[in-house]
């Protein structure tokens, strides 16, 4: 049975981007681009549901956040005001009206967190960054009450977070004292939103930029944190992007070197401990990978700029099913979308 694919059949604006590559068990997978009316770069996405989903990006001069309720078929520019020059580089959306974004930018107050509860109608800026060396990287929720934001080490020295308990509302800066030192040049990537993510109440976070690609990671939500060394590669422009995990135990990392997408071996790892140890996957593209998601089960989507692969044995063996350009991933009830540049969304179209 064909799902979600049947929904849109006589859009012209909306077109498949890669034949349906058959996966084991007979499934097969292709991506659907959906009709933004944009070129913004939408690295940041949150995905509701079939029909719901949220994406923050930027063009060369404003932030821009559009929404779905419709599965695709219309988006709608739902950004805040005042927006000139910042860069929407994440967004967790809860349902169709409630939504939180993280922005960067040239400033040292560039680097703010809006809430929204009707829509995108209207926005309260609930945080701005006072730290001059501080840069906020990605954010997630435990529910829709805890989150997290990490930034990059301040002074060089210790990755700094912020949390919420009540939706974005307020924002506390977390105590470093639990925090292991960072590496010299050690830092996260904001390139998909993916560098941190929660599950039950622990977190990870992955990092790069250093001589070793880390995962840091936190059973009490955030408090305290341990760290482990990867084998993906790490170096000024290389080293984790994204990380997911499918419980406490499993989780995939992904990254490589964003100036050579096409040439980046050693760019997956998994583990089956909560993240105390990884080893890389047994095959996997030796390709820059950015964004991943477990889809159901044992089975992940990751994506890249120079394509997208699916996995169902849990992250240890890959395979590409396009090769077109996204930067992030997000699935949720065996739905998936994914965005990136030149106003590129979409989502995945699976049939038996």
């Amino acid at each position: 049975m064909v799902k979600r694919i049947l929904l849109l059949v006589g859009l012209a604006a909306v077109v498949t981007t890669s034949a349906a590559f058959t996966a084991k068990h007979g499934k097969s997978y292709s991506w659907v681009v959906t009709p933004t009316g944009t070129t913004a770069h939408f690295r940041g996405l949150s995905a509701v549901n079939e029909k719901v989903a949220w994406v923050s990006g930027y063009t060369p001069t404003d932030g821009v956040v559009l929404r779905t309720t419709n599965g695709g078929t219309t988006w709608q520019s739902v950004g805040p005001p005042g927006a000139a020059g910042l860069q929407f580089r994440d967004i967790e959306a809860f349902d169709k009206d409630h939504a939180v974004i993280v922005s960067i930018g040239n400033n040292t107050t560039d680097f703010r967190v809006y809430v929204t509860s009707d829509g995108g109608a209207h926005w309260t800026q609930t945080f701005t960054n006072a730290e001059p060396t501080a840069f906020y990287d990605c954010m997630t929720f435990f529910n829709r009450h805890h989150g997290l934001v990490v930034s990059d080490p301040v002074n060089g020295k210790l990755f700094r977070l912020i949390s919420t308990n009540d939706g974005g509302m307020s924002w506390q800066i977390v105590s470093q004292d639990g925090m292991p030192p960072a590496l010299p040049g050690e830092a996260g990537f904001a390139a998909s939103g993916e560098c941190l993510t929660s599950h039950g109440h622990h977190a990870w976070f992955g990092s790069g930029g250093g001589a070793q690609a880390r995962v840091f990671r936190s059973k009490d939500g955030g408090k305290t944190w341990q760290v482990s060394v990867t084998p993906i590669n790490s170096g000024p422009t290389s080293g984790i992007n994204g990380i997911a995990f499918h419980d406490d135990k499993h989780g995939i990392a992904v990254g490589g070197d964003f100036n050579a997408p096409t040439a980046s071996p050693n760019a997956v790892a998994i583990t089956s401990d909560g993240g105390k140890t990884w080893k890389l996957a047994a095959s996997a593209p030796s390709e820059y990978r950015s964004g991943v998601s477990w889809l159901r089960g044992h089975t992940a989507i990751d994506v890249g700029l120079s394509g997208s692969d699916y996995s169902t044995d849990g992250g240890n063996t890959w395979t590409t099913f396009d090769k077109g350009s996204f930067d992030t991933v997000d699935c949720v009830h065996t739905t998936c979308w994914a965005s990136g540049a030149n106003g590129r969304v979409a989502y995945l179209a699976q049939s038996t």
